[in-house]
């Protein structure tokens, strides 16, 4: 494990430019980088960067597609198609950290003779001689179980392999120092067949996660190119982005807010043939009012470049969405509302916004009286941290933030 004591020195916060779009941890021999969204201000202290990086695993882990694209840049020019099992991973670090550095160990059943303890009754029937008082058997010795660790067995040296993997890779986000290493040469078959029939004889819940990661762990290795290297990540952060704002504002039954459209033809069998419907990112609904949400992950809220901002066919796009709302919902003007969601960073940014969520401006069109709300598209920009840390749980005070700044605005 490499020298991570400045884990700052480690950390990079892209601009989402052509070559800088990666986010996530890309590693090799040579050391480990975690990649940040834009918009992303790193904390000060150490501690507080690990567990962004954390966050940031975490979001990745539940928004990406796990055929995620292939790696091939500058010293990771040897294709790598096997996703890094990173849950896996800190899954072992995880448990190992929380049993305070024990290792899983089996233990070997030992036999006595006592008057007490946990008896053994098909050992006792067997080898110790009852008493017979009043015709009954009665026993006065039995043979009672004992346990003794064993930590020499091929499962306990399994884990301590996959404990020292995930250190060696991933442990300088916990601890500077590496657990001892591994006593046994990595066997892919010997190691998938004994963790496997481990797994199918427990009823532990938590030995049952700890067993599946080590298979995830063994597989990869075993898949693995020969290069020292593995990443973790995407570069269609957009994406992510997305499903970030769905999770923290948005509806979770939006098909009913979707325009649709069909074709009746002339000719053929399939007289009426429905089209894809368009789909808007997000539909908030909070207090009583409607808010179309399209999340835009663009620069606009790290550049201050207009070129940056959502374009015409998007800005049409959006009206169309709050028309199909507005007149087939029935919802009243004062009660529906329309933005798109950017990225940016309250910590430094041109606007002099001092809050998480702000109004940068609003976008029109020249074919509609722009006199109703929904025509009327808010641009809003949120601090990328803000919103990794807080789509779960506190959706309530996200939503009133951000239906504050399109509404005091209009």
């Amino acid at each position: 494990m490499k020298n991570y004591s400045s884990i700052r020195a480690h950390c990079h916060v892209n601009t989402n430019e052509d070559c800088d779009r990666f986010v996530g941890i890309k590693a090799d021999s040579d050391g480990a980088v975690v990649y940040f969204p834009i918009g992303y201000e790193l904390p000060e202290k150490d501690a507080d960067i690990r567990r962004d990086i954390k966050r940031l695993f975490q979001v990745l882990s539940e928004f990406t597609d796990k055929k995620e694209c292939v790696l091939a840049l500058n010293k990771f020019k040897v294709l790598q198609e096997v996703r890094f099992p990173i849950n896996a991973y800190l899954e072992v670090i995880n448990d190992y950290i929380t049993k305070n550095g024990i290792y899983y160990t089996e233990v070997n059943s030992m036999y006595r003779v006592s008057p007490y303890g946990n008896i053994d009754w098909p050992q006792t029937f067997r080898n110790q001689s009852p008493l017979i008082q009043n015709g009954s058997f009665v026993y006065t010795q039995f043979t009672v179980r004992a346990s003794t660790p064993n930590d020499s067995k091929l499962i306990t040296q399994i884990h301590r392999y996959c404990v020292y993997e995930s250190f060696n890779k991933l442990g300088w986000l916990y601890i500077p120092n590496m657990p001892e290493p591994p006593q046994i040469p990595f066997d892919s078959k010997q190691f998938t067949f004994a963790l496997r029939d481990k797994l199918s004889q427990t009823n532990n819940d938590n030995d049952k996660r700890l067993f599946k990661a080590m298979l995830d762990m063994i597989k990869y290795l075993d898949e693995q190119t020969s290069e020292k290297q593995f990443y973790f990540g995407t570069y269609k952060f957009e994406y992510v982005w997305e499903k970030l704002i769905d999770k923290t504002f948005g509806e979770k039954n939006k098909l009913d807010y979707f325009p649709r459209t069909h074709w009746t033809l002339r000719f053929g069998r399939d007289k009426h043939k429905a089209k894809y419907p368009l789909e808007p990112d997000s539909i908030m609904i909070y207090n009583g009012k409607y808010y179309v949400l399209d999340a835009k992950y663009y620069r606009y809220g790290i550049t201050n470049n207009p070129i940056h901002l959502p374009d015409s066919s998007s800005i049409n796009k959006q009206i169309t969405y709050g028309e199909y709302v507005y007149q087939h919902k029935n919802i009243a003007n004062e009660s529906l509302f329309n933005a798109f969601i950017m990225p940016y960073n309250m910590a430094k940014n041109h606007f002099g916004i001092t809050r998480p969520i702000g109004n940068i401006g609003e976008a029109v069109s020249n074919w509609k009286t722009n006199d109703k709300n929904h025509e009327r598209i808010q641009g809003i920009v949120i601090d990328t941290r803000y919103l990794m840390h807080n789509y779960i749980g506190n959706a309530q005070k996200a939503k009133a933030a951000l239906s504050q700044a399109i509404e005091n605005v209009v």
